[in-house]
């Protein structure tokens, strides 16, 4: 008997040590979500223009597929691939980091160009005399190009706010940050390309007068409600990709572009403001910077890059 209560002993103190460590992966995935949001919104906001032209029936296929590639890409391609990176040059990370934010920078500072300007953004709506299978095949490829790009940054993102030295518990949280936001991002998405479908459904068939007025509501509300997605994903394009050139760039001892922010912010909200003011303005600081940053990248990537990408139509 005593040696059974001493094995029962043992048994709740490696579920208390489990259950804390479960805790832990739950706390640091918490924090690397956090510095990770910007760019779920920008991937929620640009994945929905894939489906746009094609059949209903196909929204969903379609989403399911971007998203398996997701998950795949995160789990089996980026997470062991960032977790050698830091084991063998850790230094790469914040370069890493700076061309991503770069990025990110250049894609809103062309939109925000295009849209001042008038200029049409290139982009999977134009390819409308192909057939819908090669179409969509097009479509598909397109959008897991993009998401690997924004699930890299993610992950990178995640990866450089986890604190911890363990390497499962590092693994561990990467994983939960890859499948949480794979279900979050794509479940959002699914729900936004689906959703006037749901409401012509129900301005045709519900019998209360006022629930296929709400169905009519959503048919109407759908392009507004996309676009203003849209807005909001280009403005957290530039603010997290300036954010993260800004600190990175700090990282590496370059720090002018922090310490301006940070004395410009410091200056706007005074000694007694909130964080939330204090954050909206940093933020807000971040995105011009990206924005700058873009503007700036722009150019250069017309002039040297876009001739050298003509070589290379394939890719």
């Amino acid at each position: 008997m005593s040696g059974f209560l001493a094995l029962l002993d043992d048994v709740a103190a490696i579920a208390k040590l489990a259950a804390a460590q479960v805790d832990d992966i739950a706390a640091h995935a918490a924090k690397a979500g956090g510095k990770s949001a910007g760019l779920v919104i920008d991937d929620a906001a640009v994945t929905p223009k894939y489906v746009t032209g094609l059949p209903a029936a196909r929204e969903i296929p379609i989403v399911a597929k971007i998203a398996g590639a997701s998950l795949i890409s995160k789990l089996v391609i980026l997470l062991p691939g960032l977790l050698l990176l830091q084991a063998f040059a850790p230094g790469a990370i914040a370069p890493l980091l700076i061309l991503g934010g770069a990025y990110l920078c250049f894609e809103g500072a062309e939109k925000i160009w295009h849209a001042l300007t008038g200029h049409e953004e290139k982009g999977p709506q134009q390819a409308e005399t192909i057939d819908a299978a090669h179409l969509e095949e097009q479509r598909v490829k397109g959008a897991i190009k993009t998401d690997f790009i924004l699930s890299a940054e993610i992950m990178t993102v995640a990866l450089s706010t986890i604190d911890v030295d363990d390497l499962w518990t590092r693994a561990a949280v990467l994983a939960v940050i890859a499948v949480s936001f794979t279900v979050l991002v794509y479940g959002v998405v699914a729900l936004l390309v689906k959703i006037d479908d749901l409401g012509l459904y129900l301005s045709k068939t519900a019998t209360l007068r006022s629930v296929r007025a709400l169905g009519r509501g959503l048919v109407i509300a759908m392009p507004t409600v996309l676009k203003v997605i849209s807005i909001v994903g280009t403005a957290a394009m530039l603010w997290v990709g300036g954010s993260i050139v800004v600190h990175s760039l700090h990282t590496l001892h370059l720090s002018w572009p922090y310490e301006l922010t940070t004395s410009i912010a410091s200056a706007v909200t005074g000694e007694g403001a909130s964080a939330a003011v204090s954050w909206s303005v940093t933020a807000f600081l971040d995105a011009v910077f990206g924005f700058l940053l873009g503007s700036i990248l722009i150019p250069v990537v017309h002039v040297l890059l876009v001739p050298i990408g003509v070589l290379f139509p394939e890719k």
